[in-house]
C-alpha cells in the first residue's frame, strides 16, 4: 500500500459521525447574532455576516471532507452544506431559524454576495492556474477534436432546450434566445478540477489517455469561458445585435491576443520584480491579486464579463517561472479554505430543491440532466473516435468530460445575478451539476481500470519514473556561477538545457579574479547568460 493510501485509510479511521453534530453547536450562537441583527444596526449586521461566513466555511469544509472520503469532490459537500442550511432543508424543518440565519434583507444579502463575487474571480484565477496549455499542445489532435465536438453538440442541445422550456421558467420571456444561448453554454463546459482529481487518484496523470482527458477538459474549459464571456455581454445588452456581437467577439480576440503575447511577458516581469525588490511579506501574492483585478477590469471595459480577465490572468500566472511551489500553496490555501466554501455554500443557499415536488419541474430537471449527459458524453465519444482513439479510450474520455462540478455552479450563479436565469431554472442547473459530478468519478474509475498498459507507454513511464528520482526534478531555480573557461561555457550550456526543459528561472554570476567592475567582465557575464538562453531555447 502506498503512503498516500495509508494516509487516506488512517484519516477514514479517524473520522467519526460525531463530528456531524458540531454544525448544530455553531447554529445556536449564529441564531443569537441573527436575533440581535433583526433589530437593525450596522454592527449587528456585520456580526451576522461574520456568523454566516463561519457557518458556511465550517459546514462546507466538514461535508467536503466527508465527500472526499467516499470518493467525491469536496465541492459537492460545499454545495450540500448550502442546501442543508437554506430553504431546501433547514427552511422546511425549521423555517424560523433559516430566516434568522439568512434573512431576505437586501443590505445583509448584498454583504454576503460581495464576498461571493470576490470568490468567483479568485476561483477563476485558480482554474486558470490549473490550465496547462503546454499539455494541450503536447497531446494535440485528440484533445482538440474531443473538446470541439464536446462543446458543439451539448451547446446545440442546450439551445434547443431553451427554445422549448415554458415561459414560467424564463426570467424574461421576451429574451428567450439569450437564456437559450446561456443554457447551451452552461451545458457545454466540463470541470477540469473534478476530472484531474480522479485521473490523479487513479495514477493515470502520466498515462496517454490520462493526459488526453485532462488536456481535453482544459481546452473545453478555455473555449467555454470565452463563449461565456461573449454570452454575458449579449445578456447585458439585452438583445442579440450584430454590432454588439461583433464588438464582443473582436474585443475578446484582441484581449486574448495581447494577453498571450505581450501580456505574458509583462506578467512574468511584474511577478519577478515584486519577488526580487520587495522586502515585505508575500509580495508576489499581492502582485497576483493586482494583476487579476486589472485584467478583470479590462475585460469589463471591453464589454465582456470580468470572469474572462480573471481566468486569463490565472493562465499567465500559472505559467510564470518565478511562481514557486510555496507561493502556489499559500494562494490555493486561502482560496480553497475561505472563498470556495463561502461561494459554493451560498450557491446551495440560492437553490430551493422543494420546487422538485412539482411533478412538471421534476420531469424537466430529469430531462435537463439527461440532455446534458447524453450531449456531453456523445460529443466527447465522437471526438475521441475522430481523434483516432480506440472505443475503450473514447468511452473513458466521454465519462470524464461529463462532470460539471464547480464550473457549472459558477456559470449558473453569474447567470442568476445577471437576470438570465430564474430561481427555478438556477435550481435545476445546480441539481444537474451535482448529479453529473457525483456520477462521473465511479464511471471514470471503471473506464480507466479497463485500459491496458501498452509496451511503448510502459517504457516511457519507467523512464519518467527514473528521471523523477533524480535531484534535478526537485529544483525550482538555478544559481549558476561560471568563468570564461571551457568548463564555464559547458556549465552554461548544461544549465540552459536543464532550465529550458523545465521552464526553470536561472541566475548567472560571472566569476573573475580581477577586482572591481570592468567591460571585459560584463561582456563575459552577458556571454554566459546568452549561452544559457540559447541552450534553453533549443531544449524546448
Amino acid at each position: 500500500m502506498s503512503f498516500q493510501s495509508q494516509q487516506r485509510e488512517g484519516a477514514r479511521a479517524g473520522f467519526t459521525p460525531g463530528y456531524l453534530v458540531l454544525p448544530l453547536l455553531l447554529i445556536v450562537p449564529a441564531l443569537v447574532l441573527a436575533q440581535e441583527g433583526s433589530s437593525g444596526g450596522p454592527k449587528a449586521s456585520a456580526e451576522l455576516l461574520f456568523a454566516q461566513i463561519i457557518l458556511l466555511i465550517f459546514c462546507g469544509r466538514l461535508l467536503g471532507e466527508l465527500m472526499q472520503r467516499i470518493g467525491q469532490p469536496a465541492v459537492v459537500g460545499q454545495l450540500v452544506a448550502g442546501l442543508l442550511l437554506g430553504p431546501s432543508v433547514l427552511g422546511v424543518l425549521w423555517p424560523g431559524a433559516e430566516q434568522m440565519l439568512f434573512p431576505k434583507n437586501a443590505a445583509q444579502k448584498a454583504m454576503l454576495d460581495g464576498v461571493a463575487q470576490i470568490g468567483v474571480l479568485l476561483l477563476l484565477l485558480l482554474t486558470g492556474m490549473d490550465t496547462d496549455l503546454r499539455l494541450v499542445r503536447k497531446v494535440g489532435k485528440p484533445a482538440i477534436a474531443i473538446s470541439l465536438t464536446g462543446i458543439v453538440i451539448p451547446f446545440a442541445c442546450g439551445v434547443a432546450l431553451g427554445e422549448f422550456i415554458p415561459d414560467t421558467l424564463l426570467p424574461h420571456p421576451e429574451a428567450r434566445l439569450i437564456t437559450a444561448l446561456f443554457l447551451g453554454t452552461a451545458l457545454s463546459i466540463s470541470s477540469v478540477k473534478v476530472v484531474a482529481m480522479v485521473v490523479r487518484e487513479m495514477n493515470f496523470m502520466r498515462r496517454n489517455v490520462g493526459q488526453i482527458v485532462v488536456s481535453a477538459a482544459i481546452t473545453d474549459d478555455t473555449v467555454g469561458w470565452i463563449i461565456i464571456a461573449i454570452t454575458f455581454s449579449l445578456a447585458q445588452s439585452g438583445t442579440v445585435e450584430p454590432l454588439s456581437l461583433a464588438k464582443s467577439i473582436l474585443g475578446t480576440m484582441l484581449f486574448l491576443a495581447f494577453s498571450l503575447t505581450i501580456g505574458r511577458r509583462v506578467v512574468f516581469s511584474l511577478i519577478r520584480w515584486a519577488n526580487d525588490h520587495f522586502v515585505s511579506e508575500v509580495p508576489v501574492i499581492s502582485t497576483i491579486f493586482v494583476i487579476m483585478g486589472v485584467m478583470s477590469l479590462i475585460t469589463y471595459e471591453i464589454g465582456v464579463h470580468t470572469v474572462l480577465g480573471a481566468f486569463v490572468a490565472g493562465v499567465l500566472i500559472g505559467e510564470s517561472p518565478i511562481l514557486t511551489r510555496h507561493i502556489d500553496e499559500q494562494l490555493r490555501g486561502m482560496i480553497t479554505g475561505f472563498f470556495a466554501p463561502v461561494f459554493f455554500g451560498l450557491s446551495g443557499l440560492s437553490a430551493d430543491l422543494t420546487i422538485l415536488a412539482d411533478r412538471n419541474l421534476f420531469l424537466l430537471t430529469f430531462a435537463l440532466i439527461g440532455i446534458a449527459s447524453i450531449g456531453k458524453f456523445g460529443g466527447a465519444f465522437i471526438g475521441g473516435k475522430l481523434g483516432g482513439l480506440k472505443a475503450s479510450e473514447s468511452f473513458a474520455l466521454a465519462s470524464g468530460m461529463n462532470a460539471r462540478g464547480s464550473t457549472e455552479v459558477i456559470v449558473a450563479t453569474i447567470g442568476l445575478s445577471l437576470g438570465m436565469l430564474s430561481e427555478n431554472l438556477f435550481t435545476m442547473i445546480v441539481t444537474m451539476a451535482i448529479v453529473t459530478t457525483m456520477a462521473m468519478p465511479p464511471m471514470l474509475r471503471f473506464a480507466l481500470s479497463r485500459l491496458p498498459l501498452g509496451e511503448e507507454e510502459k517504457k516511457r513511464l519507467e523512464r519518467e519514473e527514473f528521471e523523477a528520482k533524480g535531484f534535478v526534478s526537485n529544483m525550482e531555480r538555478l544559481l549558476l556561477a561560471v568563468d570564461g573557461s571551457a568548463n564555464g561555457k559547458f556549465a552554461s550550456r548544461l544549465a540552459g538545457l536543464i532550465a529550458g526543459s523545465r521552464g526553470m528561472p536561472t541566475t548567472v554570476f560571472q566569476l573573475d579574479k580581477s577586482r572591481g567592475p570592468s567591460a571585459a567582465k560584463t561582456e563575459k557575464a552577458q556571454s554566459s547568460a546568452l549561452a544559457v538562453e540559447l541552450a534553453a531555447e533549443r531544449s524546448k
